[in-house]
């Protein structure tokens, strides 16, 4: 029945908004909210029916109201429904806007981990993006700790699950050797 009434209710939100014709209507953080909230199902899965909707009532949004200061946010809730739905082209484009429109925000380099590990290297297996991404993060953002982080998986790259474990327990190794 909840979930019934989420459905409802994002239907009318969205047939509202496709109502205003050439006159579109401002959305305001009520509205969107309103989307959000039919995201989740009562197990806490993505609603797979309406996540299209949700993610293209955040970039409505930031694309009426780009000074908000929630617009990073939501463009970047935007594109991790688009990991799940498997749009890489989507995501690149999210991530790109996100850190090109808001580069100090806290969202961009997270959007650009999130590009390099789901989309590149998890979706598309495609380590070069991946490498290129983590570039990215690191040397736009040399002083995140997410840049440390991209510096460790640009080493994984390409390596199997049994290789990385041997790197990381090496890594562990040295430490401890240099902490004696």
């Amino acid at each position: 029945m909840k979930k019934t009434l989420k459905l409802m209710a994002f239907a009318l939100l969205a047939a509202g908004l496709l109502a205003c014709g050439s006159k579109e209507q401002k959305l305001t953080i009520d509205d969107v909210k309103a989307a959000e909230k039919t995201l989740m199902n009562d197990d806490w899965t993505m609603n797979m029916e309406v996540a299209p909707q949700v993610a293209e009532t955040y970039c409505k949004f930031v694309e009426q109201n780009p000074d908000s200061p929630e617009a990073p946010t939501w463009l970047f809730h935007a594109m991790e429904i688009n990991v799940n739905l498997k749009n890489p082209d989507k995501c690149t484009e999210l991530c790109n806007q996100l850190v090109d429109k808001y580069p100090q925000s806290t969202w961009s380099p997270r959007s650009l981990m999130l590009l390099g590990s789901y989309v590149y290297e998890e979706q598309l297996n495609d380590t070069a993006a991946a490498h290129k991404t983590y570039q990215r993060l690191i040397d736009e953002y040399p002083n995140e700790s997410l840049s440390n982080d991209a510096k460790v998986l640009i080493k994984c790259l390409g390596l199997t699950d049994e290789e990385k474990l041997q790197m990381i327990l090496l890594s562990q190794y040295e430490e401890e050797e240099e902490d004696l």
